[in-house]
């Protein structure tokens, strides 16, 4: 064992013997049966000493990792029922994508090239009013499921309307997800009412409470979608209930300047002051924040999910993230929704989240490598307050893993499999994809979700939402 260090970051490399990584081993008496192993290739853990394994291998049983070791000393150990060949390939966490839209994939290019307050105001918020259905939801979240599946990203945080389709849909892709049911002032496709909404949210709540992979939230909109009463009232309602609160915060130089308008102080300061923030709190993109504001997250353990390019596209700014680390903030990296990003690609969120950092600092080493994949697995799920069970690949926790193909020429030659993963890679190079112990993709094979009606279900929909807005 040796450590190896460079400028931007510090892992322990562990080189393992070779074995027969990917080759099962004679038949041993004693042997445990257990549901799968991942064999072969470079582990990336993500544990806390960051450490990499070449090659790793991990042996799951049922829902959890039990083993995380050399292929040859784990297939010695255990009998698996299927096996995972990683040969040429990297294998770390699945990603957690900490904030999303998911059925707004059937928006995807509706409206570019705007402002936020424009984009929403003008274009989306009336799409929605015409055309959100349950349909529209759960043909929108197969299709975003597909994608995410297909890119890696094994957990993602939603807030929408009729969230308990997104849910059934959810279960039935086999992701793992944080969803909230949205609250807004203004008749929503689900409900006419702040306070409708919000009974419906205590409805979902109660329904997908004890769901394995769906934890169910509130997410009131925003400050400036929602008056003081139902902001309160989401805060109460996630408390009493043991939910995550949702919300998106501070995204634009506009939402200050109302804020101070309307209650002299920034929005960070009046979530703080109608006790809105508490620690299962998750607040989106947080970019114009004061050194204050940053304070007050991190005392009351609120989660921020930073995401760089839905905010270059839409020109909301560059959030604080290296002040936000410095500060001990629970950050997670999210892609936002389809609409305005416009895909769910968590290794180019990595990669942007970089380079935005690097261009708003000036400083090359802002946010290195190892510190975007962090955001991207670990630091997500802290955000999200499940670091206890996904986020790196060790025992105990749940195995969402997935593996990346690194045979392509531009992935050759590969000196650093981190650098690799946030500055090359992209979400088709994902070969295998495993949520709780079940395999959702493997080589490159769908396994939950028939890829091809998804796609048909999606264009015959596009179709309608087309017709609907006159485009």
């Amino acid at each position: 064992m040796r450590a190896i260090q460079s400028a931007a970051m510090k892992r322990l490399w562990i080189a393992l013997p070779a074995g027969v990584a990917g080759v099962a081993v004679a038949a041993q008496p004693g042997r445990r049966s257990v549901s799968l192993l991942v064999v072969g290739g470079t582990v990336i853990t993500q544990n806390a000493t960051h450490a990499v394994l070449s090659p790793g291998a991990i042996a799951v049983d049922g829902t959890d990792i039990v083993e995380v070791g050399a292929p040859d000393a784990l297939a010695a150990r255990y009998q698996a029922r299927e096996t995972v060949d990683a040969r040429d390939a990297v294998v770390l966490p699945g990603l957690v994508n900490t904030h999303t839209h998911t059925p707004m994939v059937m928006y995807r290019g509706l409206a570019d090239d705007l402002a936020l307050m424009d984009w929403l105001q003008k274009y989306i918020f009336p799409a929605e009013a015409k055309t959100v259905s349950p349909e529209l939801v759960r043909t929108g979240t197969k299709l975003a499921a597909l994608e995410m599946i297909e890119s890696g990203t094994t957990t993602f945080a939603d807030m929408y309307y009729f969230e308990e389709e997104i849910a059934r849909t959810t279960v039935e892709a086999g992701l793992r997800a944080v969803l909230g049911e949205t609250i807004v002032q203004f008749p929503a496709p689900d409900a006419r009412t702040p306070a409708e909404s919000l009974a419906r949210a205590e409805r979902f709540i109660k329904e997908f409470k004890d769901n394995g992979l769906v934890v169910p939230a509130v997410a009131p909109h925003a400050l400036y979608t929602n008056d003081r009463a139902s902001l309160v009232a989401a805060a109460e309602l996630g408390r009493r209930l043991g939910a995550p609160v949702l919300i998106h915060f501070a995204e634009t130089e506009d939402e200050v300047r109302i804020a101070r308008e309307q209650h002299n102080m920034t929005p960070t300061a009046y979530l703080e002051s109608i006790g809105f923030w508490g620690p299962r709190t998750l607040g989106a993109h947080g970019i114009w924040v004061t050194d204050d504001d940053i304070r007050i997250l991190q005392r009351r353990g609120v989660g921020v999910s930073h995401n760089p390019e839905s905010n270059m596209k839409l020109a909301s700014g560059a959030a604080p993230v290296t002040k936000y680390l410095a500060a001990g903030v629970a950050l997670g990296l999210g892609t936002d929704g389809a609409a305005s990003n416009n895909d769910l690609d968590m290794f180019e969120a990595m990669r942007q989240a970089s380079f935005l950092a690097k261009h708003a600092t000036r400083d090359p080493t802002a946010v290195p490598a190892q510190t975007a994949l962090d955001l991207a697995t670990i630091g997500g799920a802290r955000a999200l307050g499940m670091e206890k069970l996904i986020g790196s690949i060790e025992p105990g926790k749940r195995a969402d893993i997935v593996t990346v193909a690194m045979r392509a020429p531009r992935q050759t030659p590969m000196y650093d499999p981190v650098s690799h993963l946030v500055y090359v890679t992209r979400g088709d190079d994902v070969r295998t994809t495993i949520v709780n112990g079940r395999i959702l993709m493997k080589d490159r094979q769908l396994r939950t979700l028939d890829r091809t009606a998804v796609i048909a279900d999606a264009n015959r929909l596009a179709a309608r939402v087309r017709d609907a807005v006159g485009r």
